[in-house]
């Protein structure tokens, strides 16, 4: 790339586009996504015999894209989620298909309720919406009949309801829930579209994790996904026979996506190494295949349909160097038809940085000392990282951990990494201990152990980074991450203060016990609990492994960083690390040892392109003048 002092690289790295949540009509005419060609994000609707795509909306989706939309029966609408300028306290609007002379079709509210609420299925009868919301306190099911106007709520469990799908014709419904005492467990239940006659088709184990993904066409099976031999897998239960036809030959996790409108296949998507391709499956036969496409990462959506006639679905497909693009892929044939081209800007593929994977063995205990909490050796494993190499000679390293912390680092497009490297600061990027992608008895690794073997890995494999590539330098590495990959960012700076000479800590938790107390009360029982236990529970893990109990050992600049709306991780967690800073002494300023922003108007990170340049400008400013 040119250097900086020719062109505004971080500014054009943030206007470059992004097409995010595609998701078919019923029709198969048409497909609607969220865009922000404009600098905005919109509503768009491309009319896939044409090619031709309209802007539906004119400012009334959210600026953020991160809630996905889904088609109205008819095809003449769409509904999507809108929040307070992402506090994620979603209601349900529709925008109508715009007329000849209108630039949108108006939006209007269709479900209104306090707390969050999330569109779960559209039901094919054009009468019955399913959405999930914790108005009453955990998340649950509502069913919202749209004649009527009246929601009412189908579902009373103490653990949530994640997901939801209506059979087609809309008289039962399937979710996935927990009523054990193993907060590793999820059961998958079928009941009455009214939730009446609920029962738990006990796919799989006790402690496995089970999950509906979609009715058959005859509403007599239901595709489904389940660990319980450790790597995710796709199945088909036959409701008739309460039998499961276990598709693949449980190689690598995969995950189910849809049945193709013949009902004898189906498909899905297959995780291996920092890969994630699509599969299709013949349910007869058993036998499956990955699509035909270049390594990288293929996306069905979060929500809505994939399928686009008998033989071909839509997908997103990205790599570390090429933008996201919108393909038909043909299933009998394997042939490929872009229908949105990826967008890169004033740039060319060439001009990114490209991840090299690698694998690094750790037992959680790296070179560098512990300087909070002692471990000893856990479970040696590979544990995958992708390095982007900037370029710059020397290069300072930004070791940047993923959120989740049920994620993981992949061969996609990844607009940070490109900001740091275009800048001239190399990116590594660990999937450790607890990432997904490598089975459940990996992810489960992390179970009483944030802040333990988990955050070796990191440091573990960035110790490897330094070793093996002379022209990282070692005396300007720097620590970046939000969420989850916050915490990740403020443990490894007062666990290993000697590995890092500054950090990045975005939307981080820093106090566990203040977390569960003021997080949604999906999170605090999916997230918390499941983890940790509660604060009652477990007292002395909640403070030991919370960043603020060892701040006095912070040796590094450090740049806080959080949005005031976000409900996932409260702002509280940024000011209670701020606060107990300053008690120890510590200095806030542009030379201090603090940096310290509020992020106004955003919650738990954002997609609009104002506000990612925002957040650019700033993480770029602290490392260059600090690193």
């Amino acid at each position: 790339m040119p250097s900086s002092d020719e062109r505004d690289i971080v500014e054009e790295l943030a206007r470059l586009p992004t097409l995010a949540h595609p998701t078919v009509a019923p029709n198969s005419e048409a497909v609607a996504f969220y865009y922000d060609t404009t600098g905005r994000n919109e509503l768009h609707v491309l009319d896939t015999a044409t090619g031709d795509r309209t802007q539906w909306s004119d400012g009334e989706v959210p600026r953020n894209a991160r809630w996905y939309v889904e088609w109205a029966a008819d095809g003449d609408r769409v509904y999507f989620h809108l929040d307070d300028a992402g506090n994620e306290q979603n209601d349900i609007y529709a925008l109508d298909r715009p007329g000849e002379n209108d630039a949108g079709g108006g939006a209007e509210p269709v479900v209104e309720m306090d707390g969050q609420v999330t569109l779960l299925d559209v039901g094919e009868d054009g009468e019955t919406l399913l959405v999930g919301s914790n108005r009453d306190g955990q998340l649950n099911v509502y069913r919202h009949d749209l004649p009527t106007a009246e929601t009412t709520k189908v579902t009373d469990y103490d653990r949530a309801v994640w997901t939801a799908t209506l059979s087609p014709d809309c008289e039962r419904m399937a979710y996935a829930t927990n009523e054990t005492d193993d907060y590793d467990n999820r059961d998958v239940y079928v009941s009455a579209a009214d939730g009446s006659n609920a029962r738990n088709l006990h796919i799989g184990e006790v402690g496995a994790e089970a999950t509906p993904a979609d009715w058959g066409p005859d509403g007599d099976r239901l595709l489904v996904g389940d660990n319980t031999t450790d790597l995710g897998r796709i199945g088909v239960y036959n409701l008739r026979d309460e039998a499961v036809t276990w598709l693949g030959d449980g190689e690598y996790e995969e995950t189910p996506t849809a049945f193709l409108p013949d009902g004898e296949r189906v498909v899905g998507t297959r995780d291996r190494d920092a890969v994630t391709v699509p599969v299709i499956y013949d349910i007869e036969t058993e036998e499956g295949r990955e699509f035909d496409l270049p390594d990288g990462v293929a996306d069905f959506g979060m929500a809505g349909s994939p399928v686009l006639d008998e033989d071909r679905v839509v997908l997103t497909h990205t790599t570390p160097t090429t933008r996201p693009e919108l393909l038909a892929y043909d299933c009998s044939t394997d042939s490929t038809e872009v229908l949105v081209e990826a967008d890169h800007g004033p740039f060319e593929p060439d001009d990114f940085a490209d991840a090299e994977y690698f694998t690094v063995a750790s037992d959680g205990v790296p070179e560098t000392p512990a300087a909070a909490v002692d471990h000893d050796p856990a479970d040696e494993l590979d544990i995958g990282a992708l390095l982007y190499d900037s370029g710059e000679r020397p290069s300072p390293l930004v070791v940047n951990p993923h959120g989740g912390p049920r994620a993981r680092d992949a061969k996609q497009f990844d607009l940070y990494t490109q900001v740091l490297t275009a800048r001239g600061y190399s990116v590594l990027q660990v999937n450790y201990r607890g990432s997904t992608g490598r089975g459940r008895a990996f992810v489960e690794r992390l179970i009483d152990d944030w802040g333990g073997a988990e955050q070796g890995d990191v440091a573990t494999a960035a110790e490897a980074a330094l070793a093996e590539h002379e022209w990282l330098d070692q005396d300007r590495v720097v620590v970046f991450g939000g969420s989850y990959g916050g915490y990740s960012a403020y443990w490894q700076l007062v666990q290993y203060p000697d590995l890092y000479d500054a950090g990045i800590a975005w939307i981080g938790l820093t106090d566990l016990e203040d977390m569960f107390e003021n997080t949604m009360p999906h999170y605090r029982t999916e997230l918390m609990e499941k983890y940790l236990g509660t604060p009652e529970e477990n007292p002395t893990l909640y403070e030991q492994r919370s960043p603020v109990t060892h701040a006095a050992n912070l040796d590094a600049p450090l740049f806080i960083l959080h949005g005031v709306n976000d409900r996932r991780v409260p702002v509280s967690q940024a000011r209670i690390f701020r606060d107990r800073l300053a008690e120890l002494g510590y200095t806030e300023g542009p030379d201090g040892d603090v940096e310290y922003t509020e992020l106004g108007e955003e919650g738990h990170a954002s997609s609009d392109q104002e506000q990612k340049l925002r957040m650019f400008r700033l993480l770029t400013d602290f490392l260059d003048r600090r690193v």
